[in-house]
């Protein structure tokens, strides 16, 4: 009963990667029909174990090097909009309403697209996809923290904000590669009222969080689960440092991605996962896929985990959903017709089919 409450709820992504969550036949086929021949195996059956289990070592890096193959089948315009085109069919079907999709346009120039053309196929892509649903999709540039095109990118994301992209970011290997390393961009996106989210406090810890907000202006922190590095004390009786004081008062939002986090070695399973701890001290938490394909998760699949290891209800999807979209990118005008036009009256309409089913 519950599972099928949760899989026609509506939900709000923020934090999702297009090269993260192909559909691995989709994979096989772009391979095939772009002489691709990098992948592991053809068989997609055991492709989508592959990918799985290469998403489950415990390890940020080696997390990372799956996208190799992912990257290699989107050089070219035709495979970058089917894929972000099934991106959008995906999460619609998945009951997500809002969601906000991230991806490098610097990976995807090896056969000689440019930036506004990669930008283009995934724009393009995420408007037919989620044409005749209810699902209102939009794009974040996110620049290589290992490499050196972020002010390229900011600059792109800020020319096409009118036209579906809605933030810039920076991803990749965190250790070593600090969010100041991108100063000038971040600066730049903030001196054009733009929005940037930062991937910081995954596989690092409180620097990171400190310099994304403190220095770059993240308006969210990508994951930022290891602000619990800054929190102290017994269940029920924690002391919170300053870092983790001005998070929690200052509303930032957490983009926590749970199974993703267990898969990288940040915790050992959901129940560990300090989730359960940052909802209960009332820090702003978004519940997010990160990856789907090498998580082999949905929106669905993360609250019906979390419903199994904390015991939360619709009461409780209802509250993060309208958290994330109260922390989306999006125009205002925009987030309150979702939440008030769609989230508000499904949850009303899911939570009447719930105490029904009750007596």
């Amino acid at each position: 009963m519950m599972n099928e409450l949760i899989q026609r709820a509506p939900k709000v992504l923020l934090h999702d990667h297009l090269d993260g969550g192909l559909r691995p036949a989709t994979v096989v086929e772009l391979a095939s029909e772009y002489g691709y021949d990098q992948l592991p195996t053809t068989d997609v059956a055991e492709l989508t174990e592959w990918f799985n289990r290469g998403g489950k070592q415990g390890d940020l890096v080696l997390y990372l090097e799956t996208f190799a193959h992912t990257v290699g089948v989107m050089q070219h315009r035709d495979a970058i909009e089917r894929v972000a085109f099934e991106c959008a069919r995906d999460l619609a079907a998945d009951g997500v309403v809002y969601a906000e999709v991230r991806f490098a346009p610097e990976q995807h120039m090896e056969a000689g697209l440019t930036l506004d053309e990669v930008l283009a196929a995934v724009l393009t892509g995420f408007e037919r996809g989620a044409a005749d649903t209810d699902l209102t999709i939009h794009t974040i540039c996110s620049a290589m923290r290992t490499a050196a095109h972020s002010m390229e990118i900011a600059r792109l994301a800020i020319e096409h904000r009118d036209r579906g992209v809605v933030g810039f970011d920076i991803a990749g290997a965190e250790e070593g590669f600090p969010p100041t390393r991108h100063l000038d961009a971040f600066q730049l996106v903030m001196r054009e009222n733009f929005h940037a989210t930062i991937h910081a406090g995954e596989a690092f810890g409180l620097p990171s969080i400190w310099e994304a907000l403190q220095y770059c202006g993240a308006a969210r922190l990508g994951h930022g689960v290891r602000i619990v590095d800054d929190i102290t004390g017994d269940p029920g009786d924690e002391q919170l440092g300053p870092l983790a004081s001005y998070v929690r008062d200052r509303r930032i939002p957490l983009e926590l991605c749970p199974t993703s986090n267990v898969n990288t070695g940040v915790c050992g399973s959901i129940a560990e996962h300090p989730i359960g701890m940052l909802r209960r001290l009332r820090f702003r938490i978004t519940v997010n896929t990160d990856n789907r394909l090498m998580s082999d998760t949905s929106m669905s699949k993360e609250f019906a985990q979390l419903h199994d290891a904390f015991g939360w209800g619709l009461a409780d999807m209802e509250w993060i959903t309208i958290n994330s979209m109260k922390s989306a990118f999006a125009p205002f005008p925009e987030r309150l017709r979702i939440i008030n036009g769609l989230i508000k009256p499904r949850y009303a309409l899911l939570n009447a089919e719930h105490s029904m089913g009750a007596l």
